[in-house]
């Protein structure tokens, strides 16, 4: 089967997802946190492969006073996996929640990237795409059997595709809080979650519209977590929205965990569980504190003819992201008081995140 090269960077996350050694640019990689033994031997066929992480990750394993780790955010570096280092221990050097349960690793050497610098940042920006821990194990691509391989470029070109969407399907979904309520779902082109817009009442397009960007949160949306504040700010948007003459628009965003993915989100509460706070556990684990993609809402917004927001939010990001994009946008306070489980977590987005709280 041939891929057309349009279409290579979004297989090859695919593959990555399931486990596959891919081709990025001049390297061969699998994912840390989906390797196993055989996937490594297949890697493995001309010497010892290297772990490629961030330099956050890298700086957390205190390896940012050798010269070739000293980096900078988000750039990549990578670990020589010495002989002693087996599977398991070579997944704890990825991953952060792994560090209390094995807290001396090393030493370690890491080694310059030279011509390899833009394939290593494609292979972590590939990860991240595919929801997975920004982490590889890497071989140079000559020789390897990978199930696909692109260019370094087309995978680094793949956040942009998020703001291209289509308006697949509309439906009138009456909800306990607002019964006039149409759903109206729209489909990404570089083939991500599907995402949705709640469009309650009959809101105006030739003014200002009530809205709300909503990232999904399952653990606070479906599950009612404590630990964050998403289930009480979702529901008291929709209630805002339909108590408004003019009705509204909240956008549900499949960005889970500001943008890391449910997986990654969990790996992060774990660290919290230790002692992280929200920022500090995202970055830990090779994240930005925010990894959300604000044209995404953009484009769903201009689909529905919308130029102007009043909007629900408390996060200055958002009103400055949908502002970018050439909106008009007046912010519209939205918080809601703090439980014990989460005054620390809306503490750190008030004091380290800019949240006007």
């Amino acid at each position: 089967m041939t891929i057309a090269p349009a279409y290579l960077a979004q297989a090859a996350s695919d593959a990555l997802r399931r486990g596959h050694i891919v081709g990025v640019g001049s390297l061969a990689v699998v994912s840390a946190e989906l390797a196993d033994a055989a996937a490594l031997t297949a890697l493995e066929v001309q010497g010892r492969a290297g772990l490629i992480i961030t330099a956050r990750r890298a700086a957390a394993l205190n390896l940012a006073n050798q010269i070739a780790a000293a980096a900078a955010d988000p750039e990549p570096v990578w670990v020589n996996q010495p002989d002693w280092l087996d599977l398991a221990g070579s997944r704890a050097v990825a991953d952060p929640v792994l560090d209390l349960a094995t807290p001396f690793k090393g030493p370690f050497r890491t080694r310059a990237l030279g011509d390899d610098l833009v394939s290593a940042r494609a292979a972590i920006a590939l990860a991240k795409h595919a929801g997975l821990i920004p982490a590889v194990y890497a071989a140079p691509l000559a020789g390897i059997a990978a199930a696909i391989a692109c260019p370094a470029a087309d995978v680094l070109g793949l956040p942009p595709a998020m703001s291209r969407v289509r308006l697949s399907s509309r439906a009138r979904v009456p909800l306990a809080a607002a019964e006039d309520c149409n759903v109206v779902a729209f489909r990404p082109d570089d083939g991500g979650p599907e995402h949705l817009a709640l469009v309650i009442g009959s809101p105006a397009t030739d003014r200002p519209v009530l809205a709300r960007l909503h990232s999904a949160c399952l653990t606070g949306d479906v599950l009612g977590s404590l630990k964050c504040d998403c289930g009480p700010q979702l529901h008291a948007a929709i209630a805002a929205i339909a108590g408004n003459a003019g009705g509204g628009i909240l956008l549900y965003l499949q960005q889970e965990g500001r943008g890391i993915g449910l997986l990654n989100k969990l790996r992060a509460y774990a660290l919290q569980d230790q002692g992280w706070d929200t920022v500090d556990a995202n970055t830990r684990l090779g994240f930005e504190p925010d990894e959300r993609d604000f044209s995404l809402a953009a484009a769903m917004l201009q689909a529905l003819d919308v130029i102007a927001v009043s909007l629900l939010t408390n996060n200055p990001l958002k009103v400055a992201g949908l502002a970018a994009h050439g909106f008009a946008v007046e912010r519209v306070a939205h918080d809601l008081p703090p439980n014990p489980h989460n005054a620390a977590y809306l503490a750190t987005k008030r004091d380290r995140q800019g949240h006007l709280l």
